[in-house]
């Protein structure tokens, strides 16, 4: 028994170390999901405020030819097919107001299809 004593004390002490050490499990929370129509020569919502560092889903919708959005600063971009949704997932790195364009040419008014996104703290 004697034999036992330091190899149970020191598994007791590295059980302690570990244990102080490993944080508990916790669930992430699920990312912060925004719907966008897409539609010539619109997004709607047309402005979307976020906070820096919480994830989030652009859920982005056409409804009538295909269209994209791009955040060339965020590095951020989302295509979509006419009467689809495609989906892009990422978590704002930065704070400031970013345009977004869209990325796929839909016609006449193209240029002036734009989306604007404020990060905050």
């Amino acid at each position: 028994m004697k034999n036992k004593l330091p190899v149970l004390r020191s598994l007791a002490v590295l059980f302690v170390l570990v244990a102080a050490t490993v944080r508990p499990f916790q669930a992430q929370p699920a990312p912060q999901r925004i719907e966008i129509v897409a539609k010539r020569f619109s997004f709607a919502p047309g402005e979307i405020t976020l906070k820096k560092g919480v994830p989030v889903v652009l859920a982005l919708t056409s409804a009538d030819v295909a269209h994209g959005l791009k955040f060339k600063e965020l590095n951020v971009v989302v295509n979509v097919k006419k009467g689809q949704t495609n989906e892009v997932k990422f978590t704002p790195d930065k704070t400031g107001t970013f345009v977004g364009q869209c990325s796929v040419f839909c016609g006449s008014g193209h240029g002036s299809m734009r989306l604007t996104l404020h990060v905050t703290e």
